[in-house]
């Protein structure tokens, strides 16, 4: 008896179209003519004998053996495209320096497990140090790939993400917020965060004095925790640990910060290519699961 095999771009067109629900919008993302998005789906029809759809209006509604192929369909193709990775990837190695702040490690947890699984050959080094020491080393060329926060101390990179900047307490105690507001901060020149907390200050009329400072958030967290300053983090840096102030605690406004990547001038290696795609992928949007 003749094997009978499903043509994976036809599945990939009736995948397209249940995401989409028309056949023009579908055409218009794969690139293809309404007439050719079609002509697959009747093909794919005659292929399995059976009617997979029904018009509804300008819409496409599926049978019920439409629905069913919809889910194989997605399972193949995930399953070639798993297939490929595994044979195409498998052979990148080499060695891989990233550097990225202590307290943005964790924005990269799943990345660089993804990352690990996909490439096990590849020798990964992840440093941890501020914002502007990294954008230096990947400049002197000792680095290959950086996440920092963009600052007038580290311009320039590519921006991946911004994040919003908000002031934030011990949950279960705080301090006076009353003048002079006792801050928890970055050391001088460590970050950022600190100057749109001096900044926002000083633009509202309100003094403010240094109730502790760290070179990292795993520093400030203890006397933030304990009650005793305000600290100013970003939306990811939450933990059930602190509780948000805003201006009806009598707190101005903060800015944004941007995350961005950096890599030295020139191609980049394989490796390196491949992790900041995964970055880039993983930071743009706001949430977003590696499996």
């Amino acid at each position: 008896m003749r094997n009978r095999i499903l043509d994976l771009n036809m599945l990939l067109t009736l995948v397209t179209i249940a995401d989409t629900g028309t056949v023009t919008a579908a055409a218009e993302q794969l690139s293809y003519t309404q007439s050719t998005v079609s002509m697959q789906l009747n093909r794919l029809e005659a292929a399995v004998g059976v009617p997979l759809h029904e018009k509804d209006g300008r819409r496409i509604r599926f049978t019920p053996e439409g629905q069913k192929l919809v889910g194989y369909a997605r399972k193949m193709l995930e399953l070639n495209n798993e297939a490929l990775d595994d044979v195409q990837q498998q052979q990148i190695s080499g060695e891989l320096n990233l550097g990225i702040p202590e307290d943005y490690a964790f924005l990269l947890t799943s990345v660089l497990s993804h990352f690990n699984r996909q490439f096990p050959a590849v020798q990964l080094q992840v440093t941890c140090r501020s914002s502007v020491e990294l954008v230096k080393q990947v400049q002197a060329g000792s680095m290959d790939l950086a996440v920092v926060t963009r600052q007038a101390r580290s311009p320039g990179g590519e921006v991946i993400r911004r994040e919003p900047l908000m002031w934030a307490v011990g949950a279960t105690a705080q301090p006076s917020l009353l003048d002079p507001i006792p801050l928890a901060l970055y050391s001088p020149g460590a970050d950022v965060f600190r100057d749109a907390a001096e900044q926002a200050l000083a633009s509202a009329g309100r003094d403010w004095r240094m109730a502790y400072s760290s070179q990292s958030m795993t520093g400030l967290m203890p006397v933030v925790a304990a009650g005793l300053a305000v600290v100013v983090v970003t939306r990811n840096m939450l933990t059930p640990h602190l509780r948000v102030l805003d201006e009806r605690n009598g707190m101005p406004p903060l800015h944004s910060v941007d995350i961005a990547l950096h890599r030295p001038p020139g191609r980049p290696s394989e490796p390196a290519k491949q992790l900041a795609e995964l970055i880039r992928n993983h930071l743009s949007t706001d949430e977003q699961t590696l499996n």
